[in-house]
C-alpha cells in the first residue's frame, strides 16, 4: 500500500497512539504533520527523524486542541490535508456528582469538539482533491462504558457518532470517514502505571497486566501502537474505498463481550 504524494495531519501525536500512527502512515509513504500543545526542541526532532527515517517530508505544527481555533489554524497552516487523524485525548477519572466542571469541558474540547474542527476545514480541501480520509480516534468506550469516565465515554461516542454522520455527508465523492475503537494499548503512558499497580495489588507484573489492567480485554494482551497505525493505514488504502461510516475495534475482544 503506497500512500505517496498525500499529506496526513495528526492531533495529538508527539508520543503514544497518534506517534505510532504518524509513523506507519510515513511508512506507507505519505507525508505527515505531527501536533501537539507544546513546542519543544525534541517535538521538532521527532518530525525530522521520521523525515530521515522513511524518506518522507515531516514537520511539526503546534496546536492547542481544546482551543477551536488552534484546531482549525492547523489544517490552514498545513496546507493541504489528505488524510486527516482525529486523535488528540485526555483522560479523568471521577465520579459524575464529583466531577470537576473544568475537566468535563476540557475532556469534551479535546476529545470531541476539537475532530469537529478539524473536520471542518478539511473537508473542502477533500473534496477539492477528489479524495480523502479520515480517522477518527475512538476507544472501546465508544460503544461500551465504564463507571467514574462519564466526559471520556461521552465524548467517545460523540466521536463515533460524529464519523457516521461525516461518512453520510461525503459518501460518493472518494471521501471516507470512519472511528477505530482500540481497548487498551502499550503507551508510555500505559507503561508508566504498571509499577504503581504492582505495588497496589501486591502483584508480578505479568499477573497485574492480565487480571487487573486487562481485565476487560479477552486477549489479555495489549494492543500496539504499530498495530493501530496498521488499521489507519488500511482505512486509507484503496482496499477501504468502501469502508465508510463504522468502527473498527482493536480491543482483544473487549467489546465482543
Amino acid at each position: 500500500m503506497s500512500l505517496n504524494g498525500k499529506t496526513a495531519i495528526i492531533t495529538g501525536s508527539n508520543s503514544g497512539i497518534g506517534l505510532g500512527i504518524a509513523r506507519e502512515l510515513a511508512r506507507a509513504g505519505a507525508d505527515v504533520v505531527l501536533n501537539s500543545f507544546t513546542d519543544r526542541d525534541e517535538d521538532h526532532a521527532l518530525a525530522r527523524d521520521i523525515a530521515a527515517e522513511f524518506g518522507v517530508t515531516a514537520r511539526y505544527i503546534k496546536a492547542d486542541m481544546s482551543k477551536g481555533d488552534d484546531c482549525r489554524a492547523l489544517i490552514t497552516q498545513a496546507g493541504t490535508c489528505d488524510i486527516l487523524v482525529n486523535n488528540a485525548g485526555i483522560q479523568h477519572v471521577c465520579p459524575i456528582d464529583e466531577f470537576p466542571t473544568e475537566k468535563w469541558d476540557a475532556i469534551i474540547a479535546i476529545n470531541l469538539t476539537s475532530a469537529f474542527h478539524t473536520t471542518a476545514i478539511a473537508l473542502p480541501m477533500m473534496r477539492k482533491a477528489g479524495w480523502g480520509r479520515i480517522v477518527n480516534i475512538a476507544s472501546a468506550h465508544g460503544l461500551t462504558a465504564s463507571p467514574y469516565k462519564s466526559a471520556y465515554v461521552a465524548a467517545k461516542h460523540g466521536i463515533v457518532g460524529l464519523s457516521k454522520t461525516t461518512a453520510l455527508e461525503t459518501a460518493g465523492q472518494g471521501i471516507t470517514c470512519n472511528a477505530i475503537c482500540p481497548g487498551y494499548v502499550l503507551t508510555p503512558l500505559v507503561e508508566a502505571q504498571i509499577p504503581d499497580t504492582m505495588k497496589k495489588y501486591d502483584m508480578g507484573r505479568d499477573e497485574v497486566i492480565k487480571k487487573v489492567m486487562l481485565e476487560r480485554q479477552p486477549s489479555r494482551e495489549f494492543a500496539t501502537v504499530e498495530q493501530l497505525g496498521g488499521t489507519a493505514v488500511f482505512l486509507c488504502s484503496d482496499a477501504a474505498a468502501q469502508i465508510t461510516g463504522t468502527t473498527i475495534s482493536v480491543d482483544g475482544g473487549w467489546t465482543a463481550l
